[in-house]
């Protein structure tokens, strides 16, 4: 019970700022759950009793069900308090009937009732069946405990009462002491009876003495007893008196209460009126100029930007449900809205008819004299201060606002269009020139027809009239490129600010591409990697640009077509300038990482790269099906003019540019072309040697790339170093035997049975290997008359060889080296296989030496 006590009084009553001052535990008749009731005061005055009903949740956590002040209670009916009942009444709007937990509780919780009842009621509860010593707590009466007691039978006084542990533990002593006694019992009985009389002597001895004493503490307790009663008699009087001084103070307490709750009411309510008054109020010039919304002139714009954010700001307030109900609140809040969609309505038709107005202008005369791009800064200032109100506009009427964006793109797309294809038209005037006839016959042929002749590529020796455009593109579309790249990025940042579609830095620094460094690609990536996804306002503003320029990318595209056919190389500038522009854009300061114009120029990027390949692919074809004619006489191939001629140039394009990856693998292409070209010669039925045409060529690659030192290339540099080495040897030793044939052939033949296993010393026994017969081959090749062979051989080669390559000194000094070594290897089978016959050849190393220095001296 003391943990309840204490749960009751810290979770509930403690802090309410009530003291518990009595509780029981009850239940309904024929319901099992417990309830308690409690008796409850407060701390603070005027103190007030109340009686709580508190049940107890499945947590054991305790929680109020029902409340009454304790003035409501009219009637306490104990139910024979008297007795061992635990049933009573208690009637307040109506009588609750309770069954107590225990007979005490009960008893406690009625005499605190009746306590209360004197205290702060007045004795205005009637108590039923409560006797009034039990109510007050003193004894029953004498009289009433002897009525009660009776007689008391025969069995009861001689019912046996069981012995304390301490008087067995006292006879226990007494019979240790005594021990030798206990085995008689007779005299074991005579000494306790003997000890007994003189305890009883002692005894009376005492009370004889002290009954004197006796009586005077109950005479001075008679005496006590009667001031006490006295002293009640006094405090119960005074109570009494003091009951009604209680009644009205606690009264005047009441009434201090009242007047402080209704001042209180009455500076809340002036606080709110004043609230509504304030924030409700539109003064009469806001509404007279939202009224007659009046946008024709600054003054009148400024006028109604100030009315409309005084407008927001009354809409705006919270309002709370009640007050929307006074007729007031209610009348002042439609005019608002009334107000509100009035001056929308009129500025919407107002600011459409400036949108039409715009889209309807005229294009302005164009300057015959530059390339420009035409200015919408007057329209842009124009709308300008008509910002603050579009932004009241999407605040109040977000439906509304979204319509006005897709009426500016269809207005504005029509001035954009004319102005734009007026542009790309002045655009092809400059690029064309004096040449717009010829390249309108141009234009009719499709790019990579096999009808149509070579192109011949600039710098090469059919196109010096396209070497005057060399570069005029290029310079041509980053003109026209720089001149598209203020037009859209102005308007861009317009309607991000004019249709409120703006974006947080941090957004836009995730979506920043920092342009990587040069040297890797010549294309940059088509959808650059970004922190985060495109958010709804990126997108907006993209598709509202797409709308509006809608005509920027086809006249593009079509600019770009122009700028291709002008001449064969113009797909690699249109690709050089347009890579170059967006590398430029993306590292620009002033450019918007999300520019509208770099997704246009990525997307006609695209198609730069496709024509580039296509034209990449026509001349590989077009090198490797080329038919060499039966009477080429040697010399550089035409594959391999034109491949150097495309190397030369493209250089020279990309000199600058940011990448060249697209230019590498054009180069790797038409060189494995052009290698594909020379080794299909080895097919061919020329008249001259086709391993002296290989050489020639593959030399002639090797030292232009060695020339020009670009690293793509750097492995097909290696293999043509290697495959004319290849086809000089060949060319070398097929030229070799011609001045020393027979002897050529004789000793291939000596090798030959060498190699079939005949032993050296046996050759000169094989008939067609015998002595005779190699004296008879020796005495045919005199000096004189390898001299003279060697002459014509010298000549022979001079004839064939390209003068350009200056192979000759090369090749002689190979057919010199290579013939040294024949002559040495003759030597060497002559002592092998004849030796002690006495053979040798008719002229000797210094012989040899001396024929081919005076050789080389007389055709200096």
């Amino acid at each position: 019970m003391a943990s309840l006590w204490s749960s009751l009084e810290k979770d509930l009553f403690n802090p309410q700022k009530k003291r518990l001052l009595e509780s029981v535990r009850v239940w309904k008749a024929g319901k099992k759950k417990m309830s308690i009731l409690c008796l409850v005061v407060d701390t603070s005055r005027p103190t007030k009793p109340f009686l709580v009903k508190v049940k107890a949740d499945r947590g054991e956590q305790h929680k109020v069900t029902d409340r009454w002040p304790l003035a409501e209670l009219k009637l306490v009916d104990g139910k024979t308090l008297s007795q061992a009942s635990l049933d009573f009444d208690l009637q307040l709007e109506k009588v609750y009937k309770w069954t107590a937990g225990s007979f005490d509780e009960k008893k406690a919780f009625i005499r605190c009732l009746w306590k209360l009842n004197h205290r702060f009621l007045a004795s205005s509860v009637t108590f039923v069946n409560v006797p009034s010593y039990a109510a007050e707590g003193r004894q029953r009466p004498q009289e009433d405990r002897k009525d009660m007691s009776g007689p008391e039978s025969p069995e009861e006084l001689s019912r046996y009462q069981e012995m304390t542990p301490k008087e067995a533990a006292d006879l226990l002593k007494l019979m240790e002491e005594y021990e030798p006694l206990v085995s008689n019992a007779v005299a074991f009985t005579e000494q306790l009876s003997n000890d007994l009389q003189v305890l009883d002597e002692a005894n009376l001895r005492a009370i004889i003495s002290s009954e004197k004493q006796v009586t005077q503490l109950m005479n001075s307790i008679d005496e006590a007893l009667a001031e006490v009663a006295t002293v009640e008699e006094t405090l119960q009087t005074y109570d009494e008196s003091l009951g009604s001084v209680k009644q009205q103070m606690d009264h005047i307490h009441q009434e201090n209460s009242l007047l402080q709750r209704i001042v209180s009411n009455r500076t809340r309510l002036s606080e709110e009126l004043l609230f509504l008054t304030t924030s409700l109020s539109l003064s009469r010039e806001h509404c007279d100029v939202l009224s007659r919304a009046d946008l024709s002139s600054p003054g009148g714009v400024e006028a109604c930007s100030a009315a409309a954010a005084a407008l927001s700001s009354c809409m705006d307030t919270q309002v709370q449900p009640g007050y929307r109900k006074m007729q007031s609140v209610a009348e002042q809040l439609i005019m608002f809205e009334n107000l509100k969609q009035n001056f929308g309505n009129s500025f919407i038709s107002h600011i459409t008819s400036i949108f039409e107005l715009q889209g309807n202008a005229q294009v302005p005369a164009l300057d015959q004299s530059k390339l420009s791009a035409p200015s919408h800064e007057l329209h842009h200032e124009e709308l300008v201060p008509f910002i603050p109100l579009m932004s009241w506009l999407r605040n109040t009427s977000p439906v509304l606002f979204d319509d006005l964006p897709k009426v500016y793109a269809q207005n504005l797309s029509r001035l954009y269009n004319r102005e734009i294809k007026a542009f790309f038209e002045q655009a092809k005037t400059f690029l064309l020139g004096r040449r717009k006839g010829s390249l309108q016959e141009s234009l009719r042929k499709p790019m990579g027809s096999r009808q149509q002749p070579r192109r011949s590529l600039p710098g090469g020796r059919e196109g010096q009239e396209d070497t005057l455009d060399k570069g005029h593109v290029i310079k041509m579309l980053e003109q026209v490129l720089g001149e598209l790249q203020p037009l859209c990025t102005s308007e861009q940042k317009f309607i991000q600010r004019f249709f409120q579609l703006h974006q947080d830095a941090a957004d836009l620094r995730a979506l920043e591409v920092s342009a990587p460094k040069g040297g890797e690609n010549l294309v940059p990536p088509e959808d650059p990697p970004c922190g985060k996804a495109r958010s709804q306002l990126e997108e907006a503003t993209t598709q509202l640009l797409s709308e509006i320029f809608s005509c920027l990318e086809p006249e593009l595209r079509g600019f770009l077509d122009v700028c291709n056919k002008v001449h064969p190389l113009g797909c690699l500038e249109v690709l050089v300038a347009l890579s170059d522009s967006i590398f430029d854009m993306w590292g620009s300061s002033s450019a918007l990482p999300s520019s509208f114009l770099s997704t246009v120029l990525g997307n006609v990027l695209l198609m730069a790269k496709s024509s580039f390949n296509k034209y990449v692919e026509t001349l590989c074809k077009e090198i490797e099906e080329v038919k060499m004619p039966s009477k080429m006489r040697g010399g550089i191939l035409p594959s391999v003019s034109r491949f150097q001629e495309f190397v030369t140039f493209s250089e020279q394009l990309v000199r600058t540019a940011q990448r060249r990856g697209e230019l590498d693998k054009a180069h790797l292409r038409l060189a494995s072309s052009v290698f594909s070209s020379i080794n299909s010669l080895s097919s061919a039925n020329l008249k001259v040697n086709t391993d002296m045409v290989m050489m020639e060529n593959f030399h002639h690659i090797h030292c232009f790339l060695c020339q020009k030192e670009i690293h793509c290339l750097d492995g097909k540099k290696r293999e043509a170093k290697q495959r004319y080495s290849e086809h000089m040897e060949k060319y070398v030793i097929k030229y070799l035997g011609q001045p020393l044939e027979k002897l050529h052939h004789f000793f291939e033949g000596v090798k030959a049975r060498l190699a079939q296993g005949v032993r050296e010393e046996d050759i000169s026994f094989q008939l067609a290997y015998s002595k005779q017969e190699l004296r008879k081959v020796i005495e045919k090749y005199p000096g004189k008359e390898v001299r003279r062979a060697l002459e014509t051989l010298y000549r022979k080669i001079h004839k064939y060889l390209s003068p350009e390559e200056n192979l000759l000194p090369v090749v002689w000094h190979a057919v010199e080296q290579e013939f040294i070594q024949q002559y040495q290897e003759f030597e060497a089978l002559i002592q092998r296989c004849y030796a002690g016959a006495g053979i040798a050849l008719d002229f000797t190393m210094e012989d040899l030496l001396s024929y081919f220095n005076s050789i080389t001296l007389s055709n200096m």
